[in-house]
């Protein structure tokens, strides 16, 4: 936030690809919520490991960046990185970036959100001489979907964005639940945004009114 926005060229969103990283799209016609829930970096719950799977949970970061950093949508990217050592980098205008690296769980960001501005000791560091390698990989917009799906929402703005999180967490509540596979929560998440007229512009009472739509059973 001390930088001035002209001097930043992108922010980069890294991304462990989930519990399904490794597979192709046509391989995940058969997974079951036991491989969803199987994350191999994190331990999380339920919701978010399955919006890991999905990459919603990029799609959703891709979003709140935009309104937290004042960024346009072109200027955040995404990328795989399946150590979840670096959790974000920043480009500059001179090509120079500085990356936040840590542990891949969730016990810094939580300490330093209750000690801001201040940051206190903790007992885990990160041990960088056991890190051999890093590595990383373009974002698939074609094998995540969900992932391509979020930048489209915050691209059409107004309602859709609120909609899109709310559309997935009905897809997701049902995957859980056994009701869908799990490509059906991409499917129904399109669908409804597809389906949705776009208000722009709207008030809190409408952004809750087409949350709570949006996350029952329209049919």
């Amino acid at each position: 936030r001390g930088e001035k926005h002209s001097e930043i060229k992108q922010l980069i969103i890294t991304a462990s690809g989930g519990s399904f990283r490794d597979l192709t799209r046509a391989e995940l016609d058969d997974v079951t919520l036991a491989d969803a829930l199987n994350h191999p970096n994190w331990s999380m719950g339920q919701k978010i490991t399955i919006d890991s799977a999905t990459m919603m949970n990029k799609g959703l970061e891709v979003i709140e960046a935009k309104w937290l950093f004042d960024l346009e949508i072109d200027q955040i990217s995404t990328l795989l990185h399946k150590e979840s050592t670096i959790h974000s980098m920043v480009e500059f205008v001179d090509n120079s970036i500085i990356a936040q690296l840590g542990n891949s769980d969730m016990k810094l960001p939580i300490q330093f959100a209750f000690s801001h501005p201040d940051r206190l000791p903790m007992n885990n560091p990160l041990d960088l001489n056991t890190m051999s390698q890093l590595n990383f990989k373009p974002m698939d917009f074609e094998r995540f979907k969900m992932l391509e799906l979020a930048y489209e929402a915050i691209k059409i703005g107004g309602t859709m964005p609120a909609v899109m999180n709310a559309a997935n967490e009905y897809a997701v509540d049902r995957f859980l639940k056994g009701e869908i596979s799990f490509l059906d929560i991409e499917k129904i998440v399109e669908l409804r945004m597809n389906e949705h007229k776009v208000i722009g512009e709207p008030d809190l009472e409408t952004i809750l009114y087409y949350d709570k739509l949006f996350k029952s059973n329209m049919r």
